[in-house]
């Protein structure tokens, strides 16, 4: 994707969903180190009083973070980043799996050509993250 240009208050970020499978959690589970088998073993899991198995939070965070930073078309450009974990994604141990959608909007034009991107990430119609904002860096 490429630069935002134009950006004012109330731009909207393109609408992202990711799917996440079993599958997306054990490999993350590798990457992160984070084999906690609430991630991935469903006895468990429930045994904890979760529904299923769940997502780690920060892969959960790390897509609305991608949902910005593709916006942007930069990485680099991501300054700072805050979330509140609201509530789990239990991730079915199925082929479709869940999804999880990333909108957002600028909230404000800050200093130094950055702006504030209000996030509001879902999975099935349920918001996940709360109080997520991204600070940008626009061109």
């Amino acid at each position: 994707m490429s630069r935002p240009v134009d950006v004012e208050v109330g731009s909207e970020l393109p609408e992202r969903t990711f799917t996440v499978t079993r599958a997306d959690l054990v490999r993350y589970a590798g990457a992160s180190g984070d084999f906690n088998p609430i991630h991935w073993n469903q006895r468990v899991a429930t045994s904890v009083g979760l529904p299923d198995v769940i997502a780690h939070g920060m892969f959960t965070m790390a897509l609305a973070g991608r949902a910005v930073t593709d916006w942007t078309g930069d990485p680099g450009a991501l300054v700072e980043y805050h979330v509140r974990f609201g509530r789990p994604v239990v991730v079915p141990d199925d082929d479709a799996g869940a999804e999880v959608t990333v909108r957002g909007k600028v909230g404000a034009l800050l200093e130094d050509g950055r702006a504030r991107v209000d996030l509001t990430v879902t999975t099935g119609g349920e918001k996940v993250l709360s109080l997520a904002r991204a600070i940008v860096r626009l061109a």
